[in-house]
């Protein structure tokens, strides 16, 4: 699969672990903290803690990473066989990151369950009142600015989940994560240039063939195949790349 120059100009690289004045898309973001703080609205999670988001809430990232995933109360099952299967555990999909400084909603529509987890330790979340950005009109506009850059990205990524291939799905997808959320990986043999861009955090095999629709054997055996032809890179505590040439090649 490969995107063109326009799609990809849509996924600026950048890390959600940075938190610096300039990757935050909120001019009023200290406001903001400080406002947080004084009304009790923000909490740190440890990784995998769940985020108790409900929806008519806005939250805010702070620091760290979220992880959102999805359930949903459906089957195709043969009727006769419906009560066997009645009391089995929906599988959770995995539906992408919210990094720091990015809002995020949760919606409930029944049959599907959307829920959010910290991804990394130490994330902090803060949330409002969607009435409580009467307060900061400016803050508003970047907040529904920061939805609609959310929607563009979802558009790609069903582009990249439409791939007839699962290892075009699955490279898609790494393209999509590794572009927007990727840091510079520098070169073992040359401090000043840049092998690759990873990702700052690490993605089981299981969550990428949920978001996928695979297997985790399936994703283990295109990784491998993936790695073979040089399309990816694994540095450190096996924390997925790409390389450097591939990004320069699509900007």
């Amino acid at each position: 699969m490969s995107l063109s120059s326009a799609e990809r100009s849509l996924l600026p690289m950048q890390s959600p672990s940075s938190f610096s004045e300039a990757s935050r898309p909120f001019l009023t973001w200290q406001r903001i903290l400080d406002w947080a703080q004084e009304h009790y609205r923000c909490r740190t999670f440890s990784k995998d803690e769940r985020i108790p988001a409900r929806p008519g809430l806005l939250y805010l990232v702070q620091r760290g990473a979220i992880r959102m995933v999805g359930t949903a109360q459906v089957s195709a099952t043969a009727s006769q066989l419906t009560s066997r299967r009645i009391n089995r555990t929906p599988e959770e999909a995995f539906l992408g990151f919210v990094g720091a400084g990015q809002p995020f909603e949760i919606v409930a529509q029944s049959p599907f369950t959307l829920q959010a987890y910290a991804h990394v330790d130490q994330t902090a979340v803060l949330w409002m009142y969607w009435h409580d950005l009467d307060n900061w009109p400016h803050f508003r506009r970047e907040v529904m600015d920061a939805f609609r850059y959310q929607h563009q990205r979802k558009l790609l990524w069903l582009s990249a989940l439409g791939q007839r291939r699962t290892i075009d799905r699955l490279l898609g997808f790494l393209t999509l994560l590794i572009e927007e959320y990727g840091e510079p990986a520098m070169s073992d043999t040359d401090p000043d240039v840049i092998r690759g861009y990873c990702l700052p955090f690490p993605l089981t095999h299981a969550q990428i063939g949920s978001a996928i629709g695979s297997t985790r054997v399936t994703v283990t055996r295109l990784m491998g195949k993936l790695r073979q032809r040089g399309l990816i890179l694994t540095q450190g505590d096996n924390l997925i790349c790409l390389p450097a040439e591939s990004i320069n090649r699509a900007n």
